[in-house]
């Protein structure tokens, strides 16, 4: 009788089955520790109005890396075995959404999610922001601000009238909080004392 042990080597050296490669995570996320001393430096202010936002204010997707836009990057960047088209279109792989635990093999299935949203980033100090700056933390490759998640949870997030939105997936709360602090410490946006309540709660849980 074969063993186990080696018929999951021959298994594997087959092709039959493989372990599952990790998903790519986005860059810059502090530890907890660094983050608990983010939240306590970041200034606690109501949000201010609405008025005047657009999405249009933030411009989306420059081109980063050879002819791929931002967008295109990250789905590159945080999925396992992608391929894309000339145009860098995915046209396949594996996308991991942190915020519910769900995999995605159809591109048109995934959205890509700013952890903090645009408009809470425009009433939290970008309506002072140039363009150039609200364009910045739109297309930011370099700090925890952009994410694939399913296109469900993504509409969730956006339709959500909470004052503070946490995803559904209770072992991702320490990640989401600390990629949101550090997004907002990298910008130097306020957060009200809500969102600082729910994010050192969130931290607790690292």
């Amino acid at each position: 009788m074969v063993s186990l042990t080696l018929l999951s080597t021959l298994l594997l050296s087959t092709g039959v089955f493989s372990e599952r490669p990790e998903p790519h995570a986005p860059p810059d996320i502090p530890t907890t520790e660094t983050a608990k001393t983010l939240l306590d430096q970041l200034v606690v202010a109501p949000q201010g109005p609405a008025d005047g936002f657009d999405d249009d204010l933030f411009p989306l997707w420059d081109p980063v890396v050879e002819n791929c836009n931002a967008r295109e990057e990250v789905l590159r960047r945080d999925g396992i075995d992608v391929v894309v088209n000339k145009a860098c279109a995915p046209v396949s792989g594996i996308w991991y959404s942190p915020y519910d635990g769900i995999n995605s093999t159809f591109p048109l299935d995934v959205e890509i999610d700013e952890m903090v949203p645009l408009l809470n980033a425009w009433r939290s100090g970008a309506s002072e922001w140039t363009t150039q700056e609200r364009e910045k933390l739109a297309n930011d490759l370099n700090e925890p601000q952009l994410w694939v998640v399913t296109d469900d949870i993504h509409e969730e997030k956006e339709d959500s009238e909470e004052a503070f939105w946490k995803p559904p997936l209770v072992s991702f709360h320490c990640t989401y909080a600390k990629s949101w602090t550090k997004v907002k410490s990298a910008y130097n946006l306020t957060i009200t004392d809500e969102e600082k309540e729910a994010l050192a709660s969130m931290l607790d849980t690292c």
